[in-house]
């Protein structure tokens, strides 16, 4: 299986620990195509070493080429966002991820589009039987 995981980069890289930690999750599913946005050395400015529009041309490349998409979106980022309405005319499955923590909300263009899964969690390791749930039992 491969998943495309999203997660901000240019929005706010605060919880790049966290999607490091859920990409270590979800490769026990299958192949992450961007295990690198957990990295640290990702900062948020991005990948210095590829132009803009490269950037995206992999990126839709890469959101074609999943099956899935996993995404974390506590932090607001224009750039998941895109990709989750991608995902969405492209018809994959998508899990959106949200942590409940105060001051934050969920857009309601994410929370309330019955296309996507949307679940709530504290912490990686309590999202493991969420991805589990949609990775295994069942996306339909």
């Amino acid at each position: 299986m491969k998943i495309y995981f999203a997660g901000s980069i240019r929005g706010g890289r605060d919880d790049r620990e966290i999607y490091f930690s859920l990409i270590q999750i979800l490769k026990e599913f299958g192949e992450v195509l961007t295990e690198h946005f957990g990295h640290e050395s990702l900062t948020d400015q991005g990948d210095k070493d590829i132009e803009e529009e490269d950037i995206f041309k992999r990126d839709m490349d890469w959101v074609r080429e999943a099956d899935v998409i996993v995404a974390e979106v506590t932090q607001p980022s224009l750039g998941v966002g895109y990709e989750l309405g991608q995902a969405e005319a492209m018809n994959k499955p998508t899990l959106c991820l949200f942590r409940k923590i105060e001051g934050k909300s969920l857009s309601a263009m994410i929370a309330g589009n019955p296309f996507f899964f949307v679940r709530e969690y504290d912490q990686p390791e309590a999202a493991r039987a969420l991805i589990r749930a949609f990775l295994e039992v069942g996306n339909q």
